[in-house]
């Protein structure tokens, strides 16, 4: 299961949810296959060689959000600390200037009283910021320079305390932690359902608190080649989803398990269970909705590769019902079971003419075999007699 930078720890459940499915040993994993979309929803993507860096100075504050809780406090600390020292410097030269640091007694007016050094100067700049004011220092109507200077000062500090808090609000309200406790089974499977072939995925959100007007999107990702000769290395494909409503919105409350039926509109068409395994695809699921507390759009996602999709396997049921309401089980929310699917494609199937067909001329030409198999025997016993 995909618990999205370890959601559910491992102890907090009697077994790890679908570890113990096992893959067929026919087939076997290709070691260091690369991913487009890593099973935690992030992307696998690096950027290399962007000459126009300047572009993200030019939206600071989407930087300043996108940036590590530890880089965005050092900007914040360090933007306070050069504010006060620039402004401590700028006090201490109007002292300077006025004369305020010569000792005088008698009629003269400061600037600013109490400052007869940087130190203090710089003292004064933090009273000002912050508006501290501790009293032993304080602005007279002596100098007009010092009274702009803490005008300015003022809108300075109003300016940065503002976008930092806009910055930690945005960085503690993102939408991706609602997506923590959207979950995904670890493995996709593959088997029969209502007679067509299909692949299936389960999602699950572990709060009360609802996703409102949540969609499901699958793509695969393959490489392809165009009809000109042009190769696609990250071919992005949009797969239909069976929904009864006819949309992809989804009641998500408890599990849900997610259809795509294989059909001739598929890029899973033409696949059959030893094809799977050698080929180089990866299906992304998106998971999207809006919070019901919040109002905010949330996204998650995650990804399964051909090793993760298991063929002819299809999930355990998880919801109950106990003493008139349902319980859900999150136990078996990635446990699966084998079930009887044809191995062939979906073409091969439609070919034969649909699931109940297939299973009939399999059974015919099952028992065929068996006749001949025991007609061979009889022979055999004749000739040693």
């Amino acid at each position: 299961m995909l618990s999205r930078k370890g959601l559910i720890p491992e102890d907090y459940l009697p077994t790890r949810l679908a570890e113990g499915v096992l893959q067929p040993k026919l087939f076997k994993a290709k070691p260091g296959k690369a991913r487009f979309v890593a099973k935690n929803g992030t992307c696998n993507v690096a950027h290399t060689n962007i000459r126009e860096q300047g572009r993200f100075l030019l939206d600071v504050f989407t930087t300043l959000v996108d940036l590590k809780w530890l880089h965005t406090i050092i900007i914040f600390t360090m933007s306070f600390l050069c504010s006060w020292l620039l402004f401590g410097m700028i006090w201490w030269l109007i002292a300077f200037a006025h004369g305020d640091m010569d000792q005088r007694g008698g009629d003269f007016v400061p600037c600013v009283t109490g400052i007869h050094s940087f130190a203090s100067a710089f003292l004064f700049s933090i009273e000002v910021q912050v508006t501290i004011g501790f009293g032993g220092r304080m602005i007279t109507e002596e100098c007009v320079s010092a009274i702009i200077v803490l005008i300015v000062q003022n809108i300075v500090g109003l300016v940065i305390n503002a976008i930092m808090l806009g910055c930690i609000f945005m960085k503690t309200a993102q939408a991706n932690r609602r997506a923590e406790t959207l979950i995904f089974s670890k493995h996709a499977v593959i088997s029969v359902r209502n007679n067509k072939l299909c692949f299936m995925i389960r999602i699950g959100d572990l709060r009360k608190s609802m996703i409102i007007s949540a969609t499901v999107r699958l793509q695969v990702v393959r490489r392809s080649t165009t009809n000109e000769g042009e190769v696609v290395p990250l071919d992005q494909i949009d797969i239909h989803i069976d929904n009864p409503v006819g949309t992809n919105g989804v009641f998500l409350v408890s599990p849900l398990i997610i259809c795509h039926v294989i059909d001739k509109d598929s890029p899973l068409y033409e696949l059959s269970a030893f094809d799977l395994q050698h080929e180089d695809i990866e299906v992304i699921v998106v998971l999207e909705g809006v919070v019901e507390t919040t109002g905010i759009t949330t996204q998650a996602r995650t990804s399964y590769v051909s090793e993760e999709i298991l063929w002819g396997q299809r999930f355990v049921p998880t919801v109950s019902a106990e003493d008139g309401m349902y319980a859900v089980d999150y136990c078996k929310f990635g446990n699966t079971t084998k079930v009887s699917t044809p191995c062939c494609s979906a073409k091969k199937l439609d070919e034969a003419g649909g699931i109940a067909r297939f299973k009939l001329n399999e059974g015919v030409t099952l028992r065929a075999t068996v006749r001949r198999r025991r007609g061979s025997v009889v022979r055999r016993s004749r000739k040693e007699m």
